[in-house]
């Protein structure tokens, strides 16, 4: 096996969709809902506002700003532990069978395995110690000397063009060549990294991505079965 850390072949994968078959999101605002820390009000906003980030119908980083504030003045280490104990109960199983092969075929071949999501660093963190990733490219937020959140992202937020942005910035400080990299994913917001690393992969992608992955002769993946894919 070839080691990965010092590879120049990345393979970038998004999470929600793709990693898994389902919207982290949604299964975080049930999970805070049952346990108290948002009400019934909030929790249909949130299953409305990713419905509408499916269909890219929403200002992803305005709603993200928004429900972020409900955690200002939070830890960061409660919050990543209690990402970790949510993820335990209710993500950690729903990796899919083709997601898992991808993953393993990569490592095979020695390339940097990294997570890049739109998720927060908590997720980003907990998945990548999961399932034994290289590394993660995620939004981060800002804290105070207490390490207490300030309701704020990083910029540039991660997502869409952002994701192109802060992968460069990794690749620049790892050499990996994004020409010849890969990277996975189910959304047209994806576009912009799609255009970027050299072999683009699309994972049961949405209608419209669908049509732009056809139109561009790009591998149309369903991860519901184990195939390999890396290649």
């Amino acid at each position: 096996m070839a080691d990965s850390k010092g590879s120049t072949v990345a393979a970038f994968f998004d999470l929600d969709r793709t990693l898994i078959d389902v919207n982290s999101g949604t299964l975080y605002a049930r999970y805070e809902y049952e346990n108290g820390r948002i009400g019934a009000g909030q929790l249909l906003i949130s299953l409305a506002y990713m419905g509408l980030y499916y269909l890219s119908l929403v200002d992803v980083e305005a709603a993200y700003a928004k429900a972020l504030a409900h955690y200002r003045g939070e830890t960061s280490d409660s919050l990543h532990e209690r990402t970790r104990v949510w993820f335990d109960r209710d993500v950690a199983h729903r990796l899919q069978p083709g997601a898992k092969a991808a993953l393993e075929e990569h490592r095979l071949l020695g390339h940097r395995i990294v997570l890049l999501t739109s998720s927060s660093q908590y997720m980003a963190q907990t998945v990548s110690s999961a399932w034994g990733l290289d590394g993660w490219i995620a939004n981060r937020f800002p804290t105070d000397e207490q390490g207490r959140l300030l309701g704020s992202i990083e910029s540039p937020f991660c997502y869409g063009p952002g994701k192109v942005t802060r992968a460069e910035s990794w690749a620049v400080e790892r050499n990996v060549d994004l020409d010849a990299s890969f990277f996975y994913t189910d959304s047209l917001s994806d576009l912009p990294m799609l255009l970027r690393v050299g072999n683009p992969r699309v994972v049961k992608p949405d209608p419209r991505l669908r049509r732009e992955a056809r139109r561009r002769g790009w591998p149309v993946l369903d991860w519901g079965q184990a195939v390999a894919v890396a290649r």
